[in-house]
């Protein structure tokens, strides 16, 4: 089967996740998830040896802003049957695969990479919060929205377990003044998406020194009318695996997110997933 672009991508929107999880698994659809499965829970996915499983769990606990853990995959299983009908090997539209703390290539599966010693984790993404930040009127100029959310490399550590450590990284979005207070109150909401912002305001509190300069995404031109407001983002977990440098560790590409059967939205009274 081939791959779906064009105003195709536009009607995936109105489908359920597991036939989204399905279209992917065959290499139907391999483009990013921004948008896809309203309402659902999208997860960054970090594959580890199981030597090392046991501090990066322990490295997620102590950095739950960052990366806040929404399902564990048993050792050698590519199975995270909490989060929906998921192959943890084939159900992201692309992998990025890390040796030795340098990245090597993307692939499209990691079927042929999978090994009996690997353990699963996932993460929680900010572009679960978007779509309702959008349907209650805040704008977006960048992001999972309207195109890619720049990110940066801050001066401040991350809570080091293990061989795990490195500086956190903050996603930065654009947000009218007028909206800091929404937007504040919305995210909350949605703990297992990281939260409310890590911090509103000067970057260089964070050690950023050119907001102009992202070390991931383009950069985003404030306007008179915008403050820059930080969250913390899960591409901590790969500084984290940069720093360990293990021979091999999988990560889910950017924006290529693992789509699960889980509600975005944690409710009162309801607990995170993991």
């Amino acid at each position: 089967m081939g791959r779906l672009t064009g105003s195709i991508v536009e009607d995936l929107r109105l489908v359920e996740p597991d036939r989204l999880r399905r279209l992917v698994r065959v290499g139907a659809y391999r483009g990013t998830t921004s948008g896809l499965a309203r309402g659902k829970l999208q997860a960054n996915v970090v594959i580890v040896p199981q030597r090392f499983a046991g501090d990066f769990h322990k490295f997620c606990l102590a950095n739950p802003k960052a990366c806040p853990l929404v399902g564990l995959g048993r050792a050698g299983s590519p199975f995270v049957p909490a989060l929906g009908n998921i192959d943890i090997r084939t159900d992201a539209p692309q992998y990025s695969i890390f040796c030795y703390g340098e990245f090597m290539h993307h692939a499209t599966h990691i079927v042929d990479l999978w090994r009996q010693d690997f353990s699963a984790f996932a993460l929680g993404s900010s572009l679960n919060f978007e779509p309702t930040l959008v349907e209650k009127g805040v704008r977006l100029r960048h992001g999972g929205i309207s195109g890619p959310v720049p990110k940066y490399r801050t001066g401040i550590r991350s809570r080091a377990i293990g061989p795990f450590g490195g500086k956190l990284v903050v996603a930065m979005r654009a947000i009218r003044r007028c909206d800091v207070d929404k937007v504040r109150a919305i995210t909350a909401r949605f703990p297992n998406a990281h939260g409310s912002p890590f911090h509103i305001g000067d970057p260089s509190i964070l050690g950023i020194t050119d907001l102009d300069s992202p070390d991931w995404g383009a950069a985003i031109d404030l306007s008179d009318e915008e403050v820059p407001v930080f969250w913390a983002s899960s591409v901590t977990a790969q500084e984290a695996l940069k720093q360990a440098e293990l021979a091999i560790a999988i990560t889910a590409s950017p924006g290529h997110l693992l789509i699960t059967d889980v509600d975005a939205m944690v409710r009162k009274g309801t607990a995170k997933v993991a």
